[in-house]
């Protein structure tokens, strides 16, 4: 069989990307590779048969993330991938957002958009890549879709702002923006910034969207060239005539309900009274000449609602609630609220109300992450949940849907950058943002819930996040930009623009669309509105909990850190464990030991934990001449006693040293396991060390210990000083143990105190 196989090339921003087709999956509607570096995709489109009763679009867009592509085995047991990780689900999103608002309206043929890695170079990043292939699957494809579409990535890198940044170049950006559009317009924004400004954002979005016009002209190129016909899509559109009907019996009373009254709670029951009404004249044998589906009758009473709303806002500049387009629903936060957790907070815009717990965990409790992405694991994970009571609905509960996964995973990139660093704070986070109340932008109460619950806890964050969510309404010329919007105006309206940041500039977008695109003014406007709105939303905040508390929870672990050098790993370790899991019992704490030789020690004890990193300390301390030290006396001799003075380490006290007078026989002075207290005085070229207990009980100082070393050295090693001195010793106390005749001189200081 001969193949078709073409190549296509591009440049975007200094960097190729080459579309192959007709290679693979020839029975697909549509398929190709798409390449930059020595990361490749392979995407297929296919469209099927419409299923009879839907009233959505049954689009799936799903990102297969395999292990192969970066010559990995999978984990697990079964050694095969499994459920998609979360940064593959939110690949998925991102294309899926990107495509979902260009396909024809009311269609209702399923539609499956499968991507597979098949090479990843952990340089390339893969999301932005996807939606170039996915959208030149789609031109290329028998099925109707108003493409093209292309993505780009921009970094803010010393500065600068860059196109399509590798991995490695990105770990030094303060900006990750990833932008997608069609030649005339963005249509989908996702992003996670440190503090940048609203103008150098707005001049990065546009950026991002010039750099993609080449790969645009290339897919229509490619149309042109082996495009198929397209296949007539199974539209269910509403009948004008029962539209139309339906318009001439609600409009007016839905009109009136909205005019009088501005709480949703106080107009659902009359506009749930006036849809009744429609559906029981078009009920069988109710008057109607015929019977007509319930579920069209409904659209038709939808299509009215929304028309009078969309026209109450573009015309009138009345919102559902009253408000004017700049205004926001009453704001309220607290914190402290639930007992034993580390921190809590809880934010209310309106209706929305969400309520964030802060955990603080070991370094061990970190996520893993099992995927292609360079990143081996996370320390700071938040977590959404949007369970039924929060709209007043009923339904199983299940794990997290991709919607929760995106919102949790919006919240958390708003805070990313405000985080302390590990060195600075050593706990690994973990924010559960609980939504009890949902009216509008529940991911963005999440991001205000998840600052003050952080606050709470005593996590000392760079500056407090707030975030809001943008609306628009478009009727051909007129254009509403409305700042924080409810569910009606989300589910009615054209744009939802979210938006966090903190006082010094934005930490977060994502923006979501149901029209073709928005232009730069709009998205300046946007921007503008939202940072008014965010001001306002973070003095409310900052009322609330202005800073971080100035101490953590009891019921928080305790927990201090330690750089080591890497060679002192081991010694840490011990054979077989043995040191660490010394530690561990004798001061009921955990110790985490990373491969770059920062060690964690926590506990419930902070005097424990205290304990456990002076031990650690000594472990790793390499000898120094004219330091104290407390040792312990592990064997005798004739001519002396060995003393382990750090862990692992031993010296040998000289018989003539071991007193500020003449000793007659080490056994009389020490035994094995007393403790003494001496000084290091030599360590030779092999690393052995002399010890000198007389040196601290005469009080030397480093000069005169490495005289009196070298002295006694040249007279043959028997160094007695100090003559036959049997009377009390200065000080007096216990001859064996040093007691209170041990003096620390010099400036000299016990290094286990």
């Amino acid at each position: 069989m001969t193949l078709d196989i073409r190549e296509y090339r591009c440049m975007v921003a200094g960097k190729e990307i080459i579309i192959e087709t007709g290679r693979l999956a020839q029975q697909a509607g549509g398929a190709v590779t798409a390449r930059m570096g020595d990361t490749m995709l392979f995407c297929s489109t296919t469209m099927g048969s419409p299923r009879p009763g839907l009233d959505f679009f049954p689009l799936s867009v799903d990102y297969e993330e395999k292990m192969y592509a970066g010559g990995r085995v999978p984990g697990g047991f079964f050694r095969r991938e499994g459920r998609p990780s979360e940064g593959a689900i939110l690949t998925s999103r991102v294309i899926d957002r990107t495509l979902r608002p260009l396909f024809p309206k009311n269609m209702r043929n399923d539609v499956q958009v499968i991507l597979i890695s098949l090479s990843h170079d952990k340089e390339h990043h893969v999301d932005m890549l996807g939606i170039i292939a996915a959208s030149t699957a789609l031109m290329i494809s028998n099925i109707p879709w108003n493409g093209p579409v292309a993505g780009a990535r921009v970094g803010l890198i010393d500065g600068e702002l860059r196109v399509n940044p590798t991995y490695s170049e990105m770990e030094a950006s303060t900006l990750d923006l990833r932008v997608s559009g069609t030649a005339e317009a963005i249509n989908m924004v996702e992003c996670n910034a440190d503090e940048v400004d609203e103008d150098i954002m707005l001049e990065a979005l546009f950026m991002a969207h010039e750099a993609v016009q080449d790969i645009i002209a290339l897919q229509q190129r490619i149309r042109g060239e082996i495009g198929k016909d397209k296949l007539e899509p199974s539209v269910d559109n509403l009948d004008e005539g029962l539209l139309a009907a339906a318009r001439a019996r609600v409009e007016a009373p839905i009109r009136e309900v909205m005019s009088a009254h501005s709480d949703r709670s106080a107009r659902r029951a009359p506009l749930q009274a006036i849809k009744a009404d429609l559906l029981s004249a078009y009920a069988a044998g109710n008057g109607a000449s015929e019977p007509v589906n319930p579920a069209h009758v409904e659209r038709a009473y939808d299509q009215v609602m929304k028309d009078v709303v969309r026209g109450r806002i573009v015309h009138d500049g009345v919102r559902p609630d009253g408000r004017d387009f700049a205004s926001m629903r009453p704001l309220a936060a607290d914190v402290g609220l639930v007992p034993r957790v580390h921190g809590s907070g809880m934010f209310m815009r309106g209706e929305t109300q969400v309520l964030t717990i802060a955990t603080l965990g070991t370094p061990r409790e970190a996520q893993f992450m099992d995927g292609l992405s360079p990143e081996d694991d996370k320390r700071y994970m938040h977590h959404y949940n949007f369970p039924p009571y929060s709209t007043g609905e009923t339904y199983p509960l299940r794990g997290p849907r991709r919607r929760e996964i995106g919102h949790g995973a919006l919240a958390e990139k708003a805070l990313l950058s405000m985080l302390p660093t590990e060195e600075q704070f050593p706990y690994v986070l973990r924010l559960v943002s609980e939504v009890m109340s949902s009216n509008g932008s529940t991911s963005m109460a999440s991001v205000c819930g998840s600052t003050l619950a952080l606050l709470d806890a005593g996590v000392p964050i760079k500056n407090p996040v707030g975030g809001i969510a943008m609306g628009l309404i478009k009727e051909g010329d007129k254009v509403a930009v409305l700042t924080d919007i409810q569910g009606m105006e989300d589910h009615l309206g054209d744009m939802d623009f979210k938006v966090a940041g903190s006082a010094a500039g934005i930490t977060a977008l994502q923006m979501d669309i149901k029209i073709a695109g928005v232009t730069r003014e709009i998205m300046r406007q946007a921007l503008a509105q939202a940072k008014d709105a965010r001001m306002e939303i973070l003095d409310v905040m900052q009322a609330a909990m202005p800073e971080p508390r100035e101490s953590l929870s009891d019921f928080a672990p305790r927990m201090e850190s330690i750089k080591i050098a890497v060679d002192k790993i081991g010694a840490v370790i011990g054979p077989g464990g043995k040191n660490v899991r010394g530690l561990q019992d004798d001061h009921n704490v955990k110790v985490d030991i990373q491969e770059d030789g920062l060690v964690f020690v926590a506990g419930e004890s902070g005097a424990e934990v205290v304990k456990a990193l002076d031990k650690i300390r000594a472990m790793v301390e390499d000898p120094e001449i004219g330091q104290i030290y407390t040792g312990k006396v592990t064997r005798t001799e004739n001519y002396g006693a060995f003393v382990e003075f750090l862990p692992g380490t031993e010296g040998m006290v000289h018989i003539s040293q071991l007193a500020d007078y003449r000793v007659k026989s080490v056994e009389e002075e020490v035994s094995v396991g007393d403790e003494i207290m001496v000084m290091v005085i030599n360590i030779d070229g092999t690393g052995r060390v002399r010890l000198s207990r007389q040196a601290v009980l005469e009080g030397w100082d480093v000069e005169e210990a490495m005289r009196r070393d070298a002295a006694g050295s040249r007279r043959g090693g028997d160094r007695r000083g100090g003559g036959d001195r049997r009377g009390p010793r200065r000080g007096g106390g216990d001859r064996r143990s040093g007691g209170g005749g041990d003096r620390r001189g010099g400036g000299q200081r016990d290094r286990r105190s």
